[in-house]
Formats: structure tokens, sequence, C-alpha cells
């Protein structure tokens, strides 16, 4: 009798393992494979006529990738308003500072902490490249300097790059840079400070 109850467990199992058959067995077209099922010889289907793309489109090629044939691009992709630089700033305060500073020049916090020196973008190399350098830095990383490509979205990356090019601007400017019908303000005594 034991014998037999251990025949038919033995039995059951075997038939049992011997069916089963994991998802990936069943026959299935790797992407891309050749088909005998469709006259082009492919398996992989392409969108059909007309398809409108939701979301992901990237047809503008210099506002995604800062560059165009290559080429990084030499100005924006889009007017930068105040508002916009505003934003920047903010954006900057929150993904840049910790590694570049509050200025730009490489001091952040983690470089205090004993970690590798950042970039300043005042050195001279940095402040002759172009926006779609620093775009495409943001976007891909350079060096220690990870990609922030998830972290921020596309048209922020622009305003954090616009924000730079003000950075760069306030540590490098003379009073050339200044309009003429604004040039007496600067030699005015400053303003006492408000006490509170």
């Amino acid at each position: 009798m034991r014998t037999n109850l251990t025949l038919a467990v033995v039995a059951a199992t075997v038939l049992v393992a011997s069916c089963r058959q994991d998802m990936h067995d069943t026959p299935r077209y790797e992407a891309l494979e050749a088909s005998a099922t469709f006259a082009d010889g492919r398996a992989s289907r392409g969108a059909p006529d007309g398809t409108v793309a939701r979301g992901w489109l990237r047809a503008d090629e210099a506002f995604y990738t800062g560059k165009v044939a290559g080429q990084p691009l030499e100005q924006f992709p889009f007017a930068i308003a105040h508002a916009d630089l505003a934003r920047g700033q903010q954006r900057f305060g929150i993904y840049c500072t910790p590694c570049h500073g509050q200025l730009g020049d490489g001091n952040g916090m983690v470089v205090q902490r004993g970690l590798r020196q950042a970039a300043s973008f005042h050195q001279d190399r940095l402040r002759q490249e172009t926006p779609g350098y620093f775009f495409d830095v943001i976007t891909n990383g350079f060096g220690a300097m990870p990609d922030y490509a998830t972290q921020i979205p596309v048209r922020d990356r622009w305003l954090i790059v616009a924000y730079v090019r003000a950075l760069q601007l306030s540590q490098h400017a003379s009073v050339d840079d200044v309009p003429a019908d604004r040039r007496g303000a600067l030699d005015a005594p400053a303003a006492p400070a408000e006490k509170h």
C-alpha cells in the first residue's frame, strides 16, 4: 500500500512537471526578428499611416537635444523672459547649487564637505561655451557630473542654462554693459538698509 502511494505521488509529480510550459518558452518573435508571416519579412509592424504621437514626439531637435545636425545651439530655442530667469534660478538652487554653489563658482556644499571640486561657470572656457553645450551637459552628464534628464524637464533645463548665463554676466559685467540711461544710478550712494 505504501509503495503504491509513493508510486502514485511520483507519477503525479512527473506528470505535472512535464506539462509545465513557462511564458518564456511560448512561441513569439523577438524585436526586429525576421518572419515569413508578412510579405516584407519583418515580424515587427510599423505604426499605421496617420498615427499621431502623444506626449513623446521629439520633433524639435534643437529644443530636445540642444543641437542641430550634431552641433550645439548658439542661441536659445525660445525667448527667455524675466519670469523664466526666476524659474531658472529656482531650479538652479535645487539641482545645481549643491555642487556648483550659489554663485556658480564650483564651491557648493558637497565640495565643502570634501567631494570633488565642481566646475566654475566663470572660467573663460565655460563663459565662451554655447547654450546648447550647457543643455547637453545637463541632459547627458559630463565627467563626474551625472545626467539630469530624468529629474529636470526639458524646458527647465533651458531655463537653468539661461540663469547660468545671467550668473556669468553678473560676475563679469563692466560699466559698458549697463544701459547709458541707467549709469547714473551706479554712482548714487546706496540707500541705507531698513531696520526691522
